[in-house]
């Protein structure tokens, strides 16, 4: 009997060794998946701000004598921002910084737009135009939710693969820890504001 006791004992350190990086593993690919759905949720958002900008550019082209550069400079942020692509699963902070790029310069080039109409009544006063405002602005809201989600499920992730001990199996299995969403460069400057009653 005597003679099995450290068969045993090694059988069952096998056996939780197995049952930890198994453990490990199924998590971390639960944890990962979680990931790549919020990325999903958040290239989606994107997506339809593309798509309403689109419509929004047509709706403002209608406009007889509206300032053509800045209708150049969105559709040429718009082209940029829809190359930019990532993959959720290998994820770097560099892509991310990238890809934030790109949004916040079709974010600034839009913006110039949308303070341009105000020079024109018309325009202002065009259903369509106002419409797709106001489905922008929600848009806007959507894609802020998606990003918080985005850093959400990366918290559980990040937390599971880079605590010891699990930080010596996330090497084995190939699972790194992903970037959050950062704001975008610029954002901690205060906003000028300034009324001209004038």
């Amino acid at each position: 009997m005597k003679k099995w006791i450290p068969w045993i004992i090694v059988a069952v350190i096998v056996f939780g060794l197995y049952s930890w990086g198994k453990g490990f593993n199924n998590t971390a690919v639960e944890l990962n998946e979680n990931v790549g759905e919020a990325w999903g949720n958040v290239q989606t958002s994107y997506q339809r701000r593309n798509d309403l900008i689109g419509n929004l550019v047509n709706t403002v082209k209608g406009a007889a004598d509206f300032e053509k550069s800045t209708l150049e400079a969105v559709i040429k942020a718009r082209s940029e921002a829809t190359k930019t692509t990532i993959d959720p699963s290998n994820i770097t902070p560099e892509q991310l910084q990238q890809f934030n790029q790109a949004q916040g310069g079709l974010s600034s080039a839009l913006s110039r737009l949308l303070v341009t109409v105000e020079r024109y009544p018309e325009l202002k006063a065009n259903q369509n135009f106002l419409k797709l405002q106001d489905e922008l602005t929600s848009t806007e809201n959507t894609i802020q939710t998606a990003r918080v989600r985005y850093n959400e499920a990366i918290k559980p992730y990040n937390n599971h693969v880079k605590k010891f001990p699990n930080s010596l199996l996330a090497g084995l299995f190939n699972f790194e820890g992903k970037p959050y969403f950062d704001a975008e460069a610029g954002a901690e400057k205060p906003v000028d504001v300034e009324f001209d009653f004038n």
